[in-house]
Parts: structure tokens; C-alpha cells; sequence
């Protein structure tokens, strides 16, 4: 009976730490609510080694390309599992890296398949390119969004996700009840754990950028260098000053409704970006992480904890 009694307060005990409320499980989403930069790079190798590799680097998040890379689900899957730690679990559901996936869907195809399954991989965040309009937009947000429960003030734009968060909720080592709520795209709902980026790339996107910022339930704009270099009439030379004017309407446009931008640039402009206004960047791709890379990391974390 002695022994029962110790059990059942050790049970009792356990039960009072899980009851305990979970902060943030999205390090991305926590960053810029702490008005920092996030700053990540692209990965095209999907190899466990690899994954394992850039969950302990230094890194703020990596957007894994399946748009310009394989779209292969089951190697997503392997990837995701390649960036778990068991002693970073043990500290906190949290990963360090937070795993971003840019589908190869755009605007006008509206796959809605494709955010469904990376979703349900475990994912905590999707980058969708070329989106042009305010109905892909609203789309796209749509897709990403479980149907929500009649009454809430979030209610608005009705999710279209099936519903199957077994898989997803066991990555994320919640409850299935605590994953189905957190699943959302923030900042609509302020609770939520999902990052959607919007990627504006072409004329008519830079055009209709008012408008798509008006859908909510927009994490973040991605402005695309180089394909709005060819949508515009200049390929490949993001430097002409038409592709630069472009660039400065769609940054200008997300400061002015309060939405993160974001851009790939070079370790060397990192901080320059920074100042511009931009929140989050991309500033290499793998294999492996550049010394530049790593260089322009460390520069902006000691910027970061000098301004806190």
C-alpha cells in the first residue's frame, strides 16, 4: 500500500506539471513578436544527415524548397524526423529550427492537396510562390486553416484543412485536442503556431499588393528578386531600377498594414536589409552553412542583445 500511495502522488505530481500552460512551440513566431530578425537559409538537401545538421546550427528557421526541389512527402517526413533531438525534447517542445516548406503550388492552381499533406507532415510553416491576386491569397489562407469552431472572432476566412492531426499533433508532442488549436495561422489567431508566407514575384503580384495584404491571415510577404527580374522585363539583373522600385512598393506596402517582409539577400547585406525594414531573411542555401553565413548570424545576434 506504501508503495501505491507513492505512485499515485507521483502520478498526481506529473499530471500538474503537464497541466501547466505551454508557451510558444513556434521559435519563428516568438522572434518577431520580440521584434528580432529571423534569419534562415534555403535547403535542397533533403537528407536526414542534412536536417539533423541545420537543427543544431544557429540558424532561425530553414525553408525546405519543394518547389525547385523534389516534391516527395515521404521524404519530407523523413527530413522532419531527421531534425528531432531527444535531449532538445526533453528541454522544450520547441525546436530551435523552426522547418518551413515552400510547395510548388502558386496562385492559380490553388493544390489544396499539397498544403494539406505537408501540413499534416508536421510542418510549421509553408512559403506559397506567385501569388498574384487577392483570391489566391484568401485561397491559399483558406487551405492552411482547420474550420473553426461557429461564434469566434477569428471565424473569418472559413478553413477548408481536413482534418486528420494524429500524425502532426505526435510531431509536435501535443495532445490532439492542443494541436487542432494551435494549428492556425497567426497572427489571425493570435494563439496560433503556423507561419503562411505569401511569395510576391511577378508584376501583377507587386501591383495587387494593397489588396492581397488585406486578406487576413497573412504571416508574411516574401518578395522573389528574381523571378519579378524576368516578370519585369530585366532577367536576371535584380539591380535595374524598375525591379528596385518593385521591391521598395511591396516593403513599403507591408510596413504600412504592419506585416513582416521578407527577402533573400547576401550575408553581406544582412544587417543593410535589416535597417531597410526587412524581418525576416534568407541568406544562403545548403549544404552546408558558409562561413559568411555563420558571420552575418553572429554579427545580428550581438546586434539583438545589445538592443534588448
Amino acid at each position: 500500500m506504501k508503495n501505491l500511495a507513492v505512485f499515485l502522488l507521483l502520478l498526481l505530481s506529473l499530471r500538474g506539471v503537464m497541466a501547466e500552460p505551454l508557451g510558444r512551440v513556434n521559435r519563428f513566431i516568438e522572434t518577431l513578436q520580440q521584434s528580432k530578425p529571423v534569419l534562415g537559409i534555403w535547403c535542397y538537401d533533403h537528407s536526414m544527415r542534412n536536417a539533423a545538421a541545420l537543427a543544431d546550427s544557429p540558424l532561425n528557421f530553414i525553408i525546405i524548397d519543394m518547389e525547385h526541389g523534389p516534391l516527395d512527402f515521404p521524404v519530407l517526413g523523413q527530413f522532419l524526423q531527421g531534425m528531432l533531438s531527444r535531449r532538445e525534447s526533453n528541454v522544450s517542445l520547441s525546436p530551435r529550427v523552426t522547418p518551413i516548406v515552400r510547395l510548388p503550388q502558386n496562385g492559380r492552381e490553388q493544390l489544396q492537396f499539397q498544403i494539406k499533406q505537408a501540413l499534416d507532415a508536421g510542418v510549421y510553416g509553408l512559403l506559397l510562390p506567385h501569388i498574384n491576386t487577392r483570391e489566391e491569397a484568401l485561397a491559399a489562407v483558406r487551405a492552411a486553416r482547420y474550420p473553426q469552431k461557429i461564434g469566434v472572432k477569428d471565424f473569418d476566412p472559413p478553413g477548408l484543412r481536413g482534418v486528420a492531426p494524429d500524425a502532426p499533433a505526435r510531431y509536435w508532442g501535443l495532445p490532439v485536442a492542443d494541436y487542432v488549436t494551435r494549428a492556425d495561422v497567426w497572427p489571425l489567431d493570435p494563439q496560433g503556431e503556423i507561419v503562411l508566407m505569401l511569395q510576391i514575384e511577378e508584376k501583377q503580384g507587386v501591383d495587387n499588393v494593397d489588396s492581397i495584404l488585406e486578406v487576413p491571415g497573412i504571416s508574411a510577404i516574401f518578395i522573389g528578386p528574381g523571378d519579378l527580374s524576368f516578370s519585369l522585363g530585366f532577367p536576371g539583373d535584380t539591380s535595374a531600377a524598375p525591379v528596385q522600385a518593385a521591391i521598395q512598393k511591396v516593403l513599403a506596402a507591408c510596413k504600412k498594414k504592419g506585416v513582416p517582409c521578407a527577402i533573400d539577400t547576401s550575408p553581406e547585406q544582412v544587417e543593410q536589409r535589416i535597417k531597410e525594414g526587412y524581418q525576416i531573411l534568407t541568406i544562403g542555401e545548403d549544404p552546408a552553412i558558409s562561413k559568411g553565413v555563420a558571420d552575418a548570424l553572429a554579427r545580428v545576434g550581438t546586434a539583438s542583445q545589445q538592443r534588448k
